[in-house]
């Protein structure tokens, strides 16, 4: 029996690489095909920056100044030579923060669906998470955004990016042996 297998050998081959393909293509076919959206981030001690999602294949790079506060946006045009989309905000008085008394931020951003309308502008793919430690707040931030302005070229004029939600996400101690606040408050 050895000596058979040896001297078709090919053919064992080839009926091998047709089940592989075969396969390959049925699981293939049937497998549910997720995309994978990769974001990156970077930070000094006064300034942070990350990328996210606004539409399937559009992202936005986000800054914000720990100095000012200033939370801003940018997109890169369709044809990839100019900016087109941009976008201010100030989180300060929603995190609740004293300038002068050292602010920590930290920031990231994830995916969201929200309700989209007939408007023009709708809310895109992504929010931009904006956490002030020292005070235990968070805050969401959305990007109007118009893929149709966006696939023809057009430059938007700047935006103010939209607040989503703010909480608390620890409990902060007051001074001199007061209560802090409840989370969620």
């Amino acid at each position: 029996m050895f000596s058979v297998l040896k001297r078709n050998r090919v053919a064992w081959l080839a009926a091998g690489l047709v089940i592989g393909l075969a396969a390959s293509l049925m699981i293939g076919g049937l497998w549910p095909h997720t995309p994978l959206h990769a974001v990156g981030g970077d930070r000094t001690s006064t300034f942070a920056m990350a990328t996210g999602p606004i539409d399937d294949e559009v992202e936005a790079v986000f800054f914000l100044d720990f100095l000012t506060g200033n939370l801003s946006a940018v997109v890169l045009g369709k044809q990839g030579n100019r900016f087109t989309n941009f976008y201010l905000y100030n989180v300060l008085r929603d995190l609740d923060v004293d300038p002068s008394k050292n602010p920590q931020y930290m920031m990231t951003t994830g995916m969201i669906a929200v309700r989209r309308g007939a408007a023009r502008m709708q809310p895109s793919m992504a929010a931009v998470y904006v956490a002030e430690v020292t005070g235990g707040r968070v805050a969401a931030y959305g990007i109007p955004w118009s893929k149709s302005a966006y696939a023809t070229g057009q430059v938007v004029p700047p935006q103010p990016l939209i607040p989503l939600a703010v909480t608390r996400f620890r409990k902060v101690e007051a001074p001199a042996g007061g209560a802090g606040a409840a989370p969620g408050t």
